[in-house]
């Protein structure tokens, strides 16, 4: 089994709150471009790890908005590495809302967590690193 082999199928997590700051439309509903900076980060990560170098994005060959992104979510973010080129790494991406604010009529500050969690957002995409030294 190749090094690239053994590496496909790492996964890299990031949990993020989505501030208020960040609502764009009615009902604290969050801009779609959101998710995909969210990607953005967890694949520099993935370029990291594997790479050391934070890599470039060249495409998303996949994006669905499957559920909304409210401020006040909390999101998990993950990127799994499914295919490695020699200097591309092929990702899926998903955006799953893991915790939600309560709507403005709770007491100020209510929150639940949400079982399961909703997938928000799906991606597939491409980043390009340096070749190796």
């Amino acid at each position: 089994m190749s090094e690239h082999q053994t590496r496909v199928g790492t996964v890299v997590t990031h949990r993020r709150y989505v501030p208020y700051s960040h609502a764009h439309y009615a009902g604290n509903l969050v801009d779609g471009a959101y998710s995909l900076g969210l990607f953005g980060d967890v694949a520099t990560e993935m370029c990291i790890v594997l790479d050391g170098d934070e890599g470039l994005f060249a495409s998303y060959s996949d994006v669905q908005f499957k559920a909304p992104v409210r401020a006040g979510d909390v999101l998990e973010i993950t990127a799994t590495l499914v295919r490695e080129g020699t200097r591309s790494r092929v990702m899926d991406f998903a955006v799953h809302v893991v915790g939600r604010g309560a709507p403005t009529e709770a007491a100020p500050g209510a929150a639940e967590v949400l079982d399961p969690p909703v997938v928000a957002t799906t991606a597939t995409g491409t980043v390009v690193v340096p070749p190796a030294s």
